[in-house]
């Protein structure tokens, strides 16, 4: 996928949550930029949230992000990021990110969007592993180019996969290439002139069982978010949308929905997300 004696900027990233006596505990193992904030029990001990953080900032041409997610059975872990992730312009060098989600406890995994700059040049890959008792909710929203800046991402590349296996088995893969300037951004067979997309997946045993009509009906507000079953224990929403804030209101919405429902939990939002 990349040389990693080319890069610019290698950082690297492991977490493990384990349960332990009823809490769940995370460690870490980071080499470079990349690391996690002192974890957090707002729900008591039994979940574990956690922050994500990049202290640069921003992704440089050349840089590359790896980071790997490990839930061990009966551990639950939220993990969100402190803002945007900025892909910047790329200046003849591409940008490499991996998440590598390894799944048997319970696994929210919420970051804040990721905002491509006009020549930036991402690569973007999240690998979810699911095992038989483990239970996911994930999403992921991009942002091609700074509209309010009067940016329109008319150069550059984003290239992302995101695959589930289940028990080992590829379930679902989603891929997107998208090149600045390409007629698909304004068709309406691709973004239709607008520039935020956004995923959602809930994966487990638990959503086998959920009624989706019913979870349409309660998210009927939400017109920018649309919901669907692609196997017994997947469901994926998407939206797409002409800003950040409808997107990410708009997922956060199924997410509020699903969470009691699936993870048998009342919704506590990070408190990163009020500030």
């Amino acid at each position: 996928m990349y040389d990693g004696q080319a890069a610019q900027w290698h950082a690297e990233l492991a977490l493990q949550f384990s349960r332990v006596g009823g809490r769940t505990l995370c460690a870490q193992r980071h080499r470079g930029p990349l690391r996690v904030q002192k974890p957090l029990y707002p729900e008591g001990a039994a979940v574990c949230h956690a922050v994500v953080i990049h202290p640069p900032g921003g992704i440089a041409g050349g840089d590359v992000l790896d980071l790997s997610i490990d839930v061990r059975a009966g551990a639950h872990a939220l993990l969100t990021t402190p803002g945007a992730a900025k892909w910047y312009k790329a200046n003849g060098r591409p940008s490499f990110q991996r998440i590598l989600l390894g799944v048997e406890g319970v696994l929210e995994w919420l970051p804040q969007e990721a905002i491509v700059f006009d020549a930036a040049d991402v690569s973007s890959a999240i690998d979810i592993d699911l095992a038989d008792s483990g239970l996911v909710i994930g999403w992921d929203v991009v942002a091609l180019g700074r509209r309010a800046a009067g940016e329109r991402f008319a150069r550059g590349r984003f290239v992302q996969s995101i695959r589930l296996r289940t028990g080992g088995t590829l379930t679902w893969h989603e891929r997107t290439r998208v090149t600045g300037g390409d007629a698909l951004l304004d068709s309406p067979v691709g973004l239709a002139g607008r520039h935020v997309f956004g995923c959602l997946w809930a994966a487990g045993a638990a959503v086998e069982h959920l009624d989706l009509d019913e979870l349409r009906a309660e998210l009927g507000a939400h017109a920018t978010v649309r919901i669907t079953r692609l196997a017994p224990y997947l469901l994926v929403a998407r939206a797409l949308t002409d800003g950040t804030t409808a997107a990410r209101e708009g997922l956060t919405a199924v997410w509020q929905a699903l969470r009691p429902r699936v993870c048998g939990r009342a919704v506590q939002t990070p408190r990163l997300w009020a500030t």
